[in-house]
């Protein structure tokens, strides 16, 4: 790889970026707004408005597609936008798309693998799916490689929960938090640049840190972290009164997602294999 483009670059895409030129990769990276990294070539522009899309740097370079998809609906008209904006002879190399594991939809607590159905069950994980159908056919009808990641939480000591935290809004009580998932920004920055280096196209590799927790857990460890106080705890019932349904619907899927497809092929090592690697201090 010489040349990466990252879309969608933001603190996830900035630690691709850094990570990428440290290894003598030439980056561009595109957003909405904001300056790039150092050392970049930055294009500023949206997703929803395909005239911004014309003459993005995708020619023999690789692409990390990180953008979120549209607030609404169930379809993913950025990656549809994306795709169209490239003309036959400006194709990529690679693709390598960020989706996430609530295509998988809830499986009860229990375990997922890549060959697990995609059965989503909220509008978010089905707007995923889409673009992961989009970009497949994409590939396919142009002759690029796409991989799939699907991608867990994402926690960094620099964007845990301290709004949530500080304005007081509480979390399921410990009995009744089920197990989810979640991975390290800079874990996930480096799988990115792997799955580029090492990914085949048609993978699809689950990423997670492979220890799985609650919700619950996950906050009271952040405020921990922070000198916080631990959230409130609630039950489900009070839940449904007070919390968003984005909240709840985080509450009320369940599963956990085996990383060892991922750990096997793309021949990573975890820097943070659990919450206690990262949320540790001294």
């Amino acid at each position: 790889m010489q040349e990466l483009l990252i879309v969608g670059c933001g603190s996830v895409g900035r630690r691709i970026a850094r990570l990428a030129l440290a290894e003598g990769i030439t980056v561009s990276t595109f957003n909405r707004g904001g300056a790039g990294v150092e050392g970049t070539h930055h294009v500023t522009g949206s997703l929803d408005e395909p005239e911004t899309l014309k003459g993005l740097p995708t020619r023999g370079a690789a692409v990390i597609y990180l953008a979120p998809p549209p607030g609404g609906g169930h379809l993913e008209t950025r990656v549809r936008n994306f795709c169209a904006s490239m003309a036959p002879g400006e194709e990529p190399v690679k693709i390598v798309y960020i989706s996430t594991s609530g295509v998988y939809g809830d499986s009860g607590g229990g375990t997922v693998t890549e060959e697990t159905p995609a059965n989503p069950g909220t509008p978010r994980g089905k707007r995923r799916l889409h673009g992961e159908e989009l970009f497949t056919e994409f590939g396919r009808e142009r002759g690029v490689p796409v991989v799939v990641l699907r991608v867990t939480a994402i926690y960094a000591e620099d964007r845990l929960p301290v709004m949530q935290l500080t304005s007081g809004q509480p979390v399921l009580r410990a009995e009744e938090a089920l197990p989810t998932n979640r991975v390290h920004a800079e874990d996930l920055a480096r799988i990115c640049l792997a799955a580029v280096e090492r990914g085949q196209g048609g993978d699809v590799f689950n990423v997670s840190d492979g220890t799985p927790g609650t919700v619950t857990e996950y906050f009271n460890a952040a405020a921990d972290y922070l000198g916080l106080p631990r959230p409130a705890q609630i039950t489900m019932e009070e839940a449904r009164k007070v919390m968003t349904p984005l909240m709840i619907s985080y509450f009320s899927e369940s599963r956990v997602v085996d990383n060892g497809k991922l750990l096997r092929e793309l021949g990573v090592t975890l820097l943070y294999p659990n919450l206690a690697a990262a949320l540790k201090r001294g």
